[in-house]
């Protein structure tokens, strides 16, 4: 859809957003800040001004910006590649799930805090049979504590820690910002890379920058999200050393562990074992754990990506047992604990047996749509600095595109026109507390395409893409000049 060359700009989050993320083209900022103090527009004021304002993360942004252009849950004719959840439906070879059950009268009473104990059990099996075989050291229901969602338990763990620096890498998922923010005792700092062409840090680097700055714990996805890249083996191994050596708390946010597909392993559609000795490739660092209730490794995981159920809000943190009992003690006056029907509807979900054939069919399903969506990206001239080996997301760089679609805030704005959505870049580019001086974020060329979902919903996206790429190619403009004239609600 061309832009209106005679549309005024008006205030609204969209631009601020812009001007935000664009501080470093100070020209072009201070001629549009004059033009728009010449107008005649109201300044926009703040409601309730006994409140801050509370930004919106990165996936809540793009969605919101798509509803200004009638995008909802139901709409027709949208390709949603901004959700940071998976297709909820029934995989082809996946086994069935039982979602049915009766709610007893006990059941409505409030749960554990901590979660119920049956599946803490299950959850410390799960962990001891695929990472802890043939170590003494096991994990129990002791070190587990379920949560109502992934960010419940990161904020129940922030506001457990005490006055520490927090580490962190960019790019990382985008509500770290928040949470890294939410508590005055938490200093955020960040760990930048060395090298600019690896997109995860050498476990040699993490040794340095871990103990120059003297922190206190780490936070950090895994696999990572938007890249892709998956932190594993001898270096997995000599994070959780460090972390052990120096007292670094390593705070593992693991919600992707069951979507890899770089395994060795042989599927057994293609002739591998379908039994016990057969199982595909997930990572965790809870393997190179020597000590369960000593060193000070945090895993959060739990039903929302790895097992497509994120409706439940069912999720889990592995833990050293005092620091779990810390953290049933936060859920008490930060969330009041997990949904307790829900919890005993999950068991069966946690058969071994279950977790090892429905794996194997998430990543035969995921990775045809890993691999479709890499074709198409590179056919319409987006390149792909690192192929994704795991999660559901690609990280791909719009710099060869022509001019304003480079610009991430920009391409979010077509997209939306075009009946797409995706997340621009320069959330993930975290800044909690705005900690760094950021003159240019080194997101501004990037957007995360999530293959959460299903691959109609992927193709459909990709032709709408296409058509928006080329009205582009034809009629080029500056992202300042977009800026001044498209921004609009």
């Amino acid at each position: 859809m061309p832009p209106n060359p005679n549309r005024r700009n008006s205030r609204n989050e969209a631009h601020d957003v812009f001007m935000q993320f664009h501080r470093h083209r100070a020209q072009s900022i201070k001629a549009l800040d004059l033009k728009m103090s010449e107008s005649k527009l109201p300044k926009p004021v703040q409601p309730f001004d006994m409140f801050h304002t509370v930004m919106k993360t990165g996936v809540i942004y793009a969605t919101s910006r798509a509803g200004k252009f009638g995008f909802h849950a139901e709409a027709k004719g949208w390709a949603n590649m901004g959700q940071g959840a998976p297709e909820t439906g029934p995989l082809p070879g996946a086994p069935a799930r039982n979602f049915h059950m009766n709610v007893e009268d006990a059941e409505l009473e409030y749960a554990s805090t901590a979660g119920a104990p049956e599946l803490r059990e299950k959850v410390a099996d799960y962990y001891n049979h695929l990472y802890r075989q043939g170590r003494e050291s096991k994990y129990t229901a002791a070190n587990v504590c379920i949560v109502p969602g992934g960010r419940a338990g990161l904020t129940r763990i922030m506001a457990a820690l005490g006055q520490v620096q927090v580490g962190y890498f960019t790019p990382d998922y985008t509500a770290y910002q928040q949470a890294l923010g939410l508590f005055l005792r938490i200093s955020p700092s960040p760990l930048l890379h060395k090298d600019i062409h690896e997109a995860i840090m050498s476990s040699e680097d993490f040794r340095f920058e871990a103990g120059g700055r003297g922190l206190g714990a780490m936070l950090l996805s895994n696999p990572a999200n938007p890249t892709g890249q998956s932190l594993e083996g001898k270096e997995l191994a000599e994070y959780v050393k460090v972390a052990r050596e120096l007292g670094v708390a390593l705070l593992m946010d693991e919600f992707y562990s069951h979507y890899y597909y770089d395994g060795a392993a042989v599927d057994p559609e293609d002739g591998g074992a379908d039994d016990e000795t057969n199982w595909p490739k997930t990572v965790s660092s809870a393997e190179y754990v020597d000590d369960v209730d000593e060193d000070p490794i945090i895993i959060v995981n739990g039903l929302t990506k790895n097992w497509r159920c994120p409706g439940f809000r069912i999720c889990w943190v592995v833990a050293p047992a005092p620091i779990v009992e810390m953290l049933s003690s936060a859920g008490s006056f930060l969330d009041g604990g997990a949904n307790a029907p829900l919890q005993k509807l999950a068991l069966p979900l946690m058969e071994l047996d279950f977790i090892r054939r429905d794996t194997w069919a998430l990543q035969r399903h995921f990775k045809k749509k890993r691999d479709f969506l890499l074709r198409e990206l590179a056919d319409l001239g987006i390149t792909v600095q690192w192929t994704p080996t795991a999660t559901f997301y690609i990280w791909a760089d719009l710099s060869g595109l022509p001019h304003p679609l480079n610009d991430c805030l920009v391409f979010l704005e077509e997209c939306v026109k075009h009946q797409v959505v995706c997340v621009p870049g320069v959330f993930f580019d975290i800044n909690p507390r705005d900690v760094r001086m950021l003159r240019k974020s080194k997101c501004i060329s990037f957007v995360r395409f999530s293959y959460g979902p299903a691959m109609e919903n992927l193709s459909k996206g990709m032709k709408h893409i296409r058509t928006m790429i080329e009205y582009w190619k034809k009629h080029p403009e500056s992202p300042e000049m977009y800026a001044e004239t498209s921004f609009d609600d």
